[in-house]
């Protein structure tokens, strides 16, 4: 659905999604919605391998340099009869730093996905003439959403009726 709804009028977007300003969208509509675009969530990136994770901790540029370094120590420490202990301890370092940073990157994702589940909207839609509260994420083309002072914009929404419009954008600077 690659439409530049920004260039349609209000009448053209309603025309399109076959929705009724009035009475909103009926539950079979709702249906065969849902089915064809799926829900109104955003697609969830597939999660990396704990390995994968540990791996990705020696791409660090400064993490290079001390396999390298520990690499060249243990080269030099052999042939000058000394041993390699200086190549362990650079080494034991560095996968002490790789599972640590595995672990604090797992709290985060955690963390993450708790806010996540702690920050699901609802929306005030008109379906079937009624005036409903739904999750946000049960949003479909077509609804006719009902925002008032205070509420969070559910979805990308065509504006059909407005008074005294004002917005705060703080929430979509990072």
């Amino acid at each position: 659905m690659v439409t530049n709804w920004f260039n349609k009028t209000v009448e053209e977007t309603i025309s399109i999604l076959k929705t009724n300003t009035e009475k909103g969208i009926s539950a079979e509509e709702v249906k065969k919605k849902k089915e064809e675009y799926g829900l109104n969530e955003l697609k969830a990136k597939k999660k990396k391998s704990l390995f994968i994770k540990f791996l990705e901790q020696f791409k660090d540029f400064m993490i290079v340099i001390l396999i390298i370094s520990a690499i060249i120590s243990g080269i030099v420490g052999v042939l000058e009869g000394e041993g390699i202990t200086d190549t362990i301890i650079i080494l034991v370092v560095v996968v002490v730093n790789a599972i640590i940073g595995v672990a604090q990157e797992n709290k985060a994702e955690k963390s993450l996905e708790a806010l996540q589940k702690l920050s699901s909207h609802v929306a005030k839609v008109i379906r079937s003439g009624k005036l409903e509260v739904i999750p946000s994420r049960e949003l479909v083309p077509g609804d006719i959403v009902i925002l008032e002072t205070g509420d969070y914009v559910p979805a990308d929404l065509r504006i059909i009726e407005a008074i005294n419009l004002k917005s705060q954008e703080a929430a979509l600077t990072r």
